[in-house]
């Protein structure tokens, strides 16, 4: 079963690399070093004003400069490259160079990603950052090497939270019957049919019109795609479950890296730690203007501790079926990581 590992003189290089991020790379310029004129074509899947958007944009200022303008990233917006299955594939290929993806749409190449979707494992985003950022999602991130990509950073989509048109769920039994739309991910399905809900698999593309129409009651996504996919014209209840933390992976296609020189991986790793920090930063700030937005169109509540409880303890039994897929080891080293988050 999948081991977490990784060396400690590459995690000392990484934290370097996160400790020098906002730093200039020094008195060598990039024509004192071994950099090439590059281009790296960048697919994401939202629109050029999204956070993501912004986050390739600060990325590609970033290169350009520690590069001398030797390195040119091409952003692709909305999804012009292909779906995040699509473009995978074109980097393992060596067909495009970047991309930004969920860890969700890793699972079909490596399974344990489906470790990142389990209910209820972070209480906060500072505990999210230090496990993801960590040994641990470190590790996560140097398994997909031998699946033809290399995993740069995390970037955040959120904490996510439920919307329905029916009534506030303030308790659990609040679910029962709403007929709920969810990610095509099994995991999603078991998890709110055990809360009571009717778990609906739908692709995205469709809730708008499916919440219009009524034939779903309602979803779970995070606040700041509520409020930009303006859900809130058909939804009347927000309740803050926080039920999932979502993070997306920046990558970038092996067969391109291993053709660059150590210097050049270098501008590679600072810039795009650069571009996590101002990610996130701007993720959360956007997130905090969403929630306070969606409050004057929407009733929002929060939940009572008891009743996250018992979220919590109806997740147990999805937990629990995804250790016997992941197995044991996986999730054992996942707990330990947030368990020292926490200290």
């Amino acid at each position: 079963m999948k081991k977490i590992t990784i060396s400690k003189k590459a995690f000392k290089s990484l934290l370097a690399i996160t400790v020098g991020a906002s730093l200039t790379i020094g008195s060598i310029s990039a024509s004192a070093q071994d950099v090439n004129s590059r281009i790296l074509r960048f697919g994401y899947g939202l629109n050029q004003d999204s956070k993501q958007g912004r986050a390739v944009e600060t990325f590609k200022q970033e290169v350009s400069r520690l590069s001398d303008g030797k390195f040119k990233v091409k952003p692709f917006a909305n999804a012009l490259l292909g779906n995040e299955n699509q473009m995978q594939n074109a980097l393992i290929g060596g067909a495009q160079e970047m991309m930004i993806t969920a860890t969700s749409s890793l699972i079909g190449i490596d399974k344990s990603f489906a470790i990142w979707d389990l209910p209820f494992m972070f209480n906060n985003a500072s505990e999210a950052d230090k496990v993801l950022d960590g040994e641990f999602g470190q590790g996560m991130l140097d398994g997909l090497e031998e699946h033809g990509l290399v995993g740069l950073v995390y970037w955040e989509n959120g904490f996510r939270d439920l919307t329905n048109s029916k009534r506030p769920i303030k308790t659990m039994d609040d679910l029962e019957g709403v007929k709920l739309r969810v990610m095509q991910n099994p995991m999603y399905l078991e998890l709110f049919n055990d809360m009571g809900a009717n778990a609906i698999p739908m692709a995205f593309s469709e809730l708008f019109t499916a919440l219009e129409t009524g034939a779903v009651d309602g979803q779970e996504n995070p606040y700041s795609t509520i409020q930009s996919s303006k859900f809130y014209e058909v939804q009347q209840y927000l309740s803050q479950t926080h039920h999932v933390y979502s993070p997306w992976v920046m990558l970038i296609s092996k067969p391109f890296w291993d053709k660059l020189s150590d210097d050049e991986k270098t501008i590679i790793r600072k810039a795009a730690v650069t571009s996590r920090e101002a990610e996130r930063k701007d993720s959360r700030e956007q997130a905090k203007k969403s929630l306070d937005f969606l409050k004057t169109k929407m009733q929002v509540n929060s939940i009572a501790s008891e009743e996250m409880d018992k979220m919590r303890n109806a997740a147990k039994k999805v937990i629990d079926a995804q250790a016997k897929v992941l197995g044991q080891d996986l999730l054992d080293q996942f707990n330990a990581a947030i368990k020292e988050a926490k200290m």
